[in-house]
């Protein structure tokens, strides 16, 4: 299993490693919900791409809300370059992030055979902090 969780715009002033970058309630609590899982995860960044969390990074002002759809496409392509040698048929990816961070890469994710997991999928914001502080309590 992997987990891939979307950046966030709250970040510390600067460079420092990447789990440590991103600052807003919701990020810690996917962050805290990940790291109960002890499974490799890595952070989509609309700047770096698919960051591992350990990599120290600087603090950016991009996302890909803001980026047209040629631009994410590029964005993904990138993105499935890092990920394809840890995907391989049966791998379970499990994705903490919105749709436009999706949108591109869970089509060639399930081409490839990955299990696609959206847990979230369709939660507001307020609901997702929820439903991450229940599955922390579930452990």
């Amino acid at each position: 299993m992997i987990v891939l969780i979307s950046c966030v715009s709250a970040k510390r002033p600067k460079p420092c490693a990447a789990r440590d970058l991103y600052r807003s309630d919701w990020f810690l609590k996917a962050r805290a919900y990940v790291e109960s899982k002890k499974v490799p995860w890595f952070i989509l960044s609309a700047k770096y791409g698919l960051v591992p969390p350990t990599e120290v990074i600087k603090p950016y002002d991009l996302t890909l809300n803001r980026m047209s759809a040629s631009e994410r496409l590029g964005w993904a392509n990138g993105v499935i370059k890092q990920l394809e040698p840890s995907c391989h048929p049966g791998t379970e990816v499990e994705f903490l992030a919105g749709k436009r961070y999706r949108e591109y890469l869970v089509p060639i994710l399930r081409e490839w055979g990955c299990r696609v997991l959206i847990p979230m999928e369709g939660l507001g914001i307020g609901q997702q902090k929820s439903w991450l502080k229940l599955a922390l309590r579930r452990g």
